[in-house]
């Protein structure tokens, strides 16, 4: 809320602005960790391996997801909780937590997001108060996670009732 308080109405965000954004932006990623924004991918195996007792081998093709990871309780105390805190200090451990990949197949627009979802959070927060719509709306899972009748809310700027 600094950043809040310190612009005035009309003032845009500068970088300085955004660097200071660390709890928005734990916010952000805990949000994708209870709700990742990709259902996973294929990889082919290039090894044979075996994983709790069944071997994998070179040339099938496996699909992996971050809820197996994103939801572990064995990285993620209480992980159904949303705790934005986890994501202080060093965060979580390599390769737990991987919204935007990891490795050499990190999305190349992970700063970009960044910017783009904090620039947004600050905006919709400091100029609108919401409301949902639909109070009980369902979620429906395909690729992702989406409401059904896809979650209108109305918007009202601050200071009106």
């Amino acid at each position: 809320m600094g950043i809040a308080i310190s612009k005035g109405p009309n003032d845009l965000l500068n970088w300085d602005d955004i660097s200071k954004m660390k709890y928005s932006w734990n916010v952000a990623l805990e949000s994708m960790r209870l709700t990742p924004p990709t259902q996973g991918t294929f990889r082919e195996v290039v090894n044979d391996f075996t994983y709790t007792n069944f071997t994998i081998p070179k040339g099938w093709k496996t699909f992996w997801t971050p809820y197996s990871t994103h939801k572990n309780p064995k990285y993620f105390q209480d992980p159904e909780k949303f705790n934005p805190s986890r994501f202080e200090g060093n965060g979580p451990e390599p390769y737990t937590f991987v919204p935007f990949g990891g490795g050499p197949r990190m999305c190349p627009g992970r700063e970009y997001a960044r910017l783009e979802i904090l620039v947004f959070m600050h905006n919709v927060v400091t100029r609108f108060k919401w409301e949902k719509a639909i109070l009980d709306e369902k979620l429906s899972f395909n690729i992702s996670p989406i409401p059904v009748n896809g979650l209108p809310i109305y918007l009202k700027p601050h200071g009106h009732k």
